[in-house]
């Protein structure tokens, strides 16, 4: 049986160069920042820089997470199918502490206000007294108060973490196991539900402290979701992707068509889901006229026309025309095309959640903004494929493995 990967020299350079190219792409935007003409410039620059490591570190490190969501959500639902291609959602997983760390970093460059993403961190704002008094967000200051918002992140960052961890730990000490000890298995069963409850409220707290104060007078309810749904589908094509390509290998033939058949009905349902998500949050607030409201959606119409309803009409349509037939979703090399495009369409999407707010009208995708983005992607590879290396890809003594690979859909 061949269920072991080899991070190959091969495969290690191409995760380098991709590292390299982010790492020009910054050197090109630090170097833009330190020779800009006037602090106006000065301050656009360093927003600039700042802005796309917020937006990668996020879109990356939101992958991961989904990675550990949606284990724990096959553990729960006591789900047989999936468990052939466990050890791929784990290994996405693995990038979650990596994120936790460089998420904090921006974080504290935000507190200490090397840059101004989040302008509520200004404590002037906050005094009556003084000229940048802002009578709307010191109304919000028992919720948006740094203290609160490091505590709420830690714990975040901290407790998914932890179970990212646990259930990997837990997975590779079952593999010991006889096969008719199914302990571990079921303690993950439990751990999962805990997780997922605790994930069902903070990855919407989340959203609302780490982008949605970004546009610190507008608030919408649905936010955390419309973020949750945009996380989800692309943690799903990156687990469709790794299928995709360790079967082009050799390795995986445990798992058959019927499985990508499953991967490709979820991100074709969770797509509706996100469209669903953008209609109601958009039409309910752009219905209500009120002026306080619309103006996030104003500044992204107006400024950002082509990026805006363009990610929107591809991460809708692409995935409905071309996700709906059987077998479409069975083709590997048509799975990939589909998928590389939504998953461009929702790294826009993140972009457009970030820079409207950040960088006003002066945004724009360009070499920096590329290859930063190509840079975190191959930093995301290069883990993920050390983690695939360092164990079995099939798990042993599961109580749902012969199930799973004997899993067909007629």
């Amino acid at each position: 049986m061949q269920d072991q990967f080899e991070f190959t020299p091969k495969l290690q350079r191409l995760t380098y160069i991709l590292m390299g190219i982010g790492l020009l792409a910054l050197i090109f935007g630090i170097a833009s920042m330190l020779g800009a003409d006037g602090e106006e410039a000065h301050h656009e620059a360093n927003t600039r820089i700042w802005s796309n490591l917020l937006i990668n570190t996020f879109f990356f490190f939101a992958i991961a997470l989904i990675g550990t969501f949606f284990l724990a959500l096959q553990y729960a639902a006591e789900s047989a199918w999936s468990t052939a291609i466990k050890r791929i959602m784990e290994a996405i997983s693995s990038f979650v502490p990596v994120g936790g760390v460089i998420l904090i970093i921006i974080f504290l460059a935000g507190t200490f206000h090397i840059h101004h993403l989040y302008h509520w961190m200004d404590p002037e704002l906050y005094d009556p007294a003084s000229p940048h008094y802002d009578k709307i967000i010191a109304g919000k200051e028992g919720y948006l108060n740094q203290p609160f918002f490091w505590a709420r992140t830690l714990i975040y960052l901290g407790v998914w973490t932890f179970f990212t961890m646990r259930f990997r730990k837990r997975s590779l000490e079952a593999d010991k196991l006889a096969p008719s000890d199914n302990s571990l298995h079921f303690k993950n069963v439990r751990d999962a539900a805990i997780f997922l409850v605790f994930f069902g409220y903070s990855s919407s707290t989340a959203s609302w402290d780490w982008i949605m104060s970004i546009d610190t007078h507008w608030f919408s309810t649905l936010f955390g979701w419309y973020v949750f749904s945009g996380m989800w589908i692309s943690g799903m094509i990156m687990i469709s992707m790794f299928i995709i390509y360790l079967q082009s290998i050799g390795k995986l033939p445990q798992v058959n068509k019927s499985h990508l058949h499953d991967i490709g009905k979820w991100i074709f349902a969770i797509s509706f889901l996100w469209t669903y998500l953008f209609f109601s949050q958009f039409m309910l607030i752009w219905y209500s006229n009120i002026p306080e409201e619309t103006t996030y959606f104003i500044a992204r119409i107006t400024e950002y026309p082509f990026i805006y309803w363009g990610m929107m009409i591809v991460n809708f349509l692409v995935p409905m025309i071309f996700l709906m037939d059987r077998d479409n979703k069975r083709n590997n090399k048509f799975v990939v095309v589909v998928g590389l495009i939504i998953f461009m369409g929702h790294w826009v999407d993140t972009y457009m959640l970030i820079t409207p707010g950040t960088m006003k009208e002066h945004g724009f995708i360009g070499f920096f903004e590329i290859g930063l983005a190509l840079g975190f992607l191959g930093l995301f590879l290069n883990f993920v494929l050390r983690s695939l290396a360092s164990r079995p890809l099939i798990v042993k003594n599961h109580p749902y493995l012969e199930e799973s690979l004997h899993h067909e859909i007629h």
